[in-house]
C-alpha cells in the first residue's frame, strides 16, 4: 500500500504592527515638511481657478457677424446716447472704443483684415441717430457728415484699436502655425528614425540618422 505523505500544515506568522515613531521624529518631519513647502513650490489648490478672463464670451464671427455685431452696437449706443445725453459726441466716442476692441477681437482669424475696414462703417452707420439734421434727404447727409467730421479724433482712435488688435492676433497665429510645422518636422523624424531602428535591429545592420 503506498502512503500519500501529508505536509504538516504552516502556521502564518502574525503581522507585526509598525513601531510608532519616536516623540521627537514628528516634530522634524513636520518641520521638514514646512520648510519644504515654503521653500519649494507653490500648494495647489483644492478646486481649479479659472481666470476671469476665461469665462468671458469668445465668439468667432465671420466677417459679415462681426460687421453686423458693431453696426448694431453703435446704433443702439447712439440711440441711448441721443435719449439721456442729448447726443453728446464724447458719450458716443467712448463707447465706440470697446466696441472696435471687441469686433477685432471675435472675428475670426480668416477675416482678420476686414476689422479696420468694418469699424469706421458702423461708427457711420450708428453716429446717424446722434447727427440731428432735418431737411430732407440732402440736410441729413450734411448733418452725418458734420458729425463725422466732429468725431474724426473717436473714429482714428477706434480704428486704430481695432487694427492693432487685428495686427497682434495675426502675428501670434503666424508664429503658432510655425511652431506647429517645426514639431510636426521633429515628429516625423523621430518616427523615421525609430523605424530605422526597428528595421535595423531585424536585419542586423548599423542604423543611419536621419538628418535635414
Amino acid at each position: 500500500m503506498e502512503q500519500h505523505r501529508t505536509r504538516p500544515p504552516q502556521r502564518r506568522r502574525p503581522r507585526q504592527a509598525p513601531l510608532p515613531p519616536p516623540p521627537g521624529a514628528l516634530g522634524e518631519a513636520a518641520t521638514v515638511y514646512r520648510a519644504a513647502g515654503a521653500s519649494g513650490a507653490p500648494a495647489r489648490s483644492a478646486g481649479p481657478v479659472v481666470p476671469v478672463w476665461r469665462r468671458l464670451p469668445n465668439p468667432r464671427l465671420t466677417g459679415i457677424g462681426a460687421g453686423l455685431f458693431a453696426a448694431v452696437s453703435m446704433f443702439v449706443f447712439a440711440c441711448l446716447d441721443q435719449l439721456l445725453f442729448d447726443g453728446a459726441p464724447a458719450v458716443y466716442g467712448v463707447l465706440f472704443l470697446p466696441v472696435a476692441a471687441l469686433t477685432a477681437l471675435w472675428v475670426r482669424p480668416a477675416d482678420l483684415v476686414t476689422a479696420p475696414i468694418i469699424v469706421p462703417i458702423a461708427f457711420a452707420i450708428g453716429v446717424i441717430p446722434v447727427a440731428g439734421g432735418s431737411g430732407g434727404f440732402g440736410g441729413q447727409t450734411m448733418a452725418i457728415v458734420t458729425a463725422l467730421a466732429v468725431h474724426a479724433g473717436w473714429l482714428y482712435g477706434g480704428t486704430l484699436v481695432a487694427g492693432l488688435i487685428a495686427t497682434v492676433r495675426r502675428v501670434r497665429l503666424t508664429r503658432l502655425r510655425r511652431r506647429q510645422s517645426v514639431q510636426a518636422a521633429q515628429a516625423a523624424q523621430a518616427q523615421a528614425q525609430s523605424q530605422a531602428h526597428a528595421q535595423s535591429a531585424r536585419s542586423g545592420r548599423p542604423v543611419r540618422r536621419v538628418t535635414r
